[in-house]
């Protein structure tokens, strides 16, 4: 599957459909973890030879895509002559490919990519039913599916997140304390994301280790705003406001990971969960609740690059505690953490257990 050359049209992102092999739907507009995806896998694809485009809207422009009038071209498989793979990751993308292919009778391979960890609806059961092709995102995910399946898991940008050459400069970049020591807990600022569970356990943990800091890192949203305005009163209340900072989003959040010496991901639910692997590839080790794909993500025991705990607060503040107080810890974790994300969980290693997916069904 060769990269196919770009349409000539005034934008250089638009991709000849006649070159197209795999196409990744995007039906949603508003910005989430599918999107997310779509916008980090498609380059990587088209940089490592894949022949995929998005399509859809909610995207950058800059994203090699297709369009929708594009569609109608899709009864002519592309120039190589293999069937096009239409990869779904959500319903309403599952349900066009299934007209596409079974009505209009287009020579289409449907996968859909799983990341949900609860019991299907009767009628997704009959969408996924109908797929050629399914793949989970993490182990956990693959036992809700009553199908055959493969586990591809995400992967990350293992350069853009990877360890700084001076932690202490790295610090002082962002303008903290290059001497400090420095627990972290980035995402999305709400309540399933246990935002407050890790400021609880901060309030009790810091004012006996004076020389650590908490920086929450994350937008919040809509109502959530007000969980967040609580939880930055609760922290000035503990006489923390300078201790527990809630910096917001960052674009260059793979810089705010360098200054960290371990992250926290105290999630009441999560889907799959990229933060554990964007700390633990910056060598970074981590405190994680078991959800999502967590444990599937993380090392415990004598090799550890962190530990996977109960979403309590005594179990975080035993877990964070015993990590906070112990350099060797750290370090010995966090050198793991690095070797292990490096080698399991690359962005490209993600590309090609795709690829291999898509061989299979586009011959």
């Amino acid at each position: 599957m060769a990269e196919g050359r770009k349409n000539s049209s005034h934008n250089p992102a638009v991709v000849d459909i006649n070159e197209v092999e795999v196409i990744a739907p995007n039906f949603k507009r508003r910005l989430s973890g599918v999107t997310s995806t779509i916008i980090q896998l498609v380059p990587v694809q088209r940089a490592l030879g894949y022949k995929v485009a998005a399509l859809g809207p909610g995207l950058p422009d800059t994203i090699p895509h297709i369009r929708f009038r594009d569609l109608a071209c899709l009864w002519r498989r592309p120039s190589s002559g293999r069937k096009r793979v239409w990869h779904a990751r959500r319903n309403v993308e599952m349900l066009p490919a299934i007209v596409m292919r079974d009505i209009l009778r287009m020579p289409l391979k449907i996968v859909f990519t799983s990341a949900s960890q609860r019991r299907h609806t009767g009628w997704t059961k009959w969408l996924v039913s109908k797929m050629d092709a399914v793949v989970a995102t993490s182990g956990r995910t693959a036992t809700y599916l009553n199908m055959p399946n493969t586990v591809v898991m995400h992967g990350i940008d293992t350069e853009r997140f990877s360890p700084p050459k001076d932690k202490a400069a790295a610090r002082a970049s962002l303008g903290l304390d290059p001497t400090g020591k420095f627990v972290g807990c980035f995402g999305r600022v709400r309540h399933q994301k246990g935002t407050d569970l890790f400021v609880d356990t901060m309030i009790a943990l810091l004012p006996s280790r004076p020389d650590w800091t908490a920086i929450i890192a994350g937008r919040a949203t809509g109502p959530h705003v007000d969980y967040e305005k609580q939880l930055i009163g609760k922290a000035a209340k503990a006489g923390l406001a300078d201790r527990i900072l809630f910096v917001g989003e960052h674009t260059n959040i793979n810089e705010w990971y360098r200054a960290l010496d371990l992250f926290v991901a105290p999630q009441r639910w999560e889907g799959f969960g990229l933060t554990p692997l964007e700390a633990m590839a910056t060598a970074v080790p981590v405190v994680a609740t078991d959800v999502g794909a967590f444990p599937e993500l993380i090392v415990t025991g004598e090799a550890e690059t962190g530990i996977v705990i109960t979403a309590t607060f005594e179990a975080m503040i035993s877990a964070t505690a015993d990590f906070m107080d112990d350099d060797a810890r750290r370090g010995a974790a966090g050198v793991r953490a690095l070797e292990h994300a490096a080698a399991n969980f690359s962005i490209e290693g993600e590309v090609r257990r795709l690829g291999a997916a898509y061989q299979k069904l586009s011959t």
